[in-house]
């Protein structure tokens, strides 16, 4: 089954495709099994909605598929460390490993910020690993950034 780059480059390329369509270039992968459940970019301005981030519609495709609010063995693959919100969607799912690229020291809720798998009141924690494909993650967003400022 592999681990880490090949699902990641799955996440990049939902990534690439978010900041062709004006996004914030964020790409999320669900696999459960070694099999691709769903994948997703970020899709807010499309669908105005401040909660469709890569990982939420990702979650919400593989729920849909397994008719199942829980998603026990499943590993999420995300180019960006999570925010709160989707820290806490992925606790709810049950998701068993997150696997993430570039971490978010502004606005990550998974190693940096409100560490939303420290806390008390989390009753489910993945196991969490950093840093797959970070270089090509950040540059991403760097890049997506820098041309919109110099727009």
């Amino acid at each position: 089954m592999p681990v880490g780059n090949d699902f990641m480059g799955l996440a990049l390329t939902e990534a690439e495709a978010a900041a062709a369509r004006g996004e914030v270039p964020i790409g999320a992968v669900v696999v459960i099994d070694g099999t691709v459940i769903a994948s997703a970019g970020n899709r807010t301005r499309e669908m105005a909605d401040p909660t469709a981030h890569a990982e939420i519609l990702a979650l919400r495709e593989a729920c849909r598929k397994l008719g199942s609010e829980r998603l026990p063995g499943a590993h999420l693959y995300v180019t960006l460390e999570p925010c709160a919100m989707c820290a806490a969607a992925i606790s709810f799912a049950r998701v068993e490993r997150l696997y993430y690229g570039a971490a978010d020291p502004k606005g990550g809720g998974v190693d940096h910020g409100g560490r939303f798998y420290d806390q008390p009141t989390c009753h489910h924690r993945p196991d969490v690993y950093s840093g797959f494909s970070e270089s090509r993650s950040a540059e991403l967003l760097r890049s997506f950034f820098s041309e919109k400022r110099s727009d």
